[in-house]
């Protein structure tokens, strides 16, 4: 199963040093039969895009502990299904993972670039409201290979 894991520039950063996620369980976002329907989408294209904007919004929530950073990421991972708990009271796709996730498993990077710096910084600034969050979704999260997480830092 494929899970969208947010995370921040530091996140990354504690990623890149152990060879994986070390802590567990893991906030994620994937596509589950309540986010199918709340997207109203068949496409696995487009419900695997709209999980991974539910996880860059969980980036923007982790930055708010992070003073400074201005850049969301995600983690994209494959995680065998029995790995995976539904947490339906957090919103439409929200599940833990219930294990530690091994750089092998994991996929992507997918991450901010400077143009959405500005973006993020205001809504951090202005509270997170429903406005400002809308606000940092023009700005996509770039893919970028496992390979490429030691540039990013």
């Amino acid at each position: 199963m494929r899970v969208f894991i947010p995370t921040t520039p530091a996140g990354l950063a504690a990623v890149h040093a152990a060879g994986g996620i070390e802590s567990a369980p893991l906030p994620a976002y994937t596509v589950t039969e309540a986010f199918r329907a709340w997207y109203g989408s068949d496409d696995e294209e487009e419900l695997e895009y709209g999980a991974l904007t539910r996880a860059a919004e969980g980036s923007l929530r982790l930055l708010a502990g992070e003073p400074g950073a201005v850049r969301r990421a995600v983690l994209a991972a494959d995680v065998p299904d029995t790995l995976v708990t539904e947490r339906s009271q957090e919103g439409p796709g929200a599940v833990l993972v219930d294990a530690r996730v091994p750089r092998k498993r994991i996929a992507a990077v997918h991450m901010d670039t400077a143009d959405a710096e500005e973006a993020v910084a205001a809504a951090l600034a202005g509270g997170l409201t429903d406005e400002l969050i809308e606000a940092t979704e023009e700005h996509e999260l770039l893919w970028f290979a496992t390979q490429e997480l030691a540039d990013l830092l």
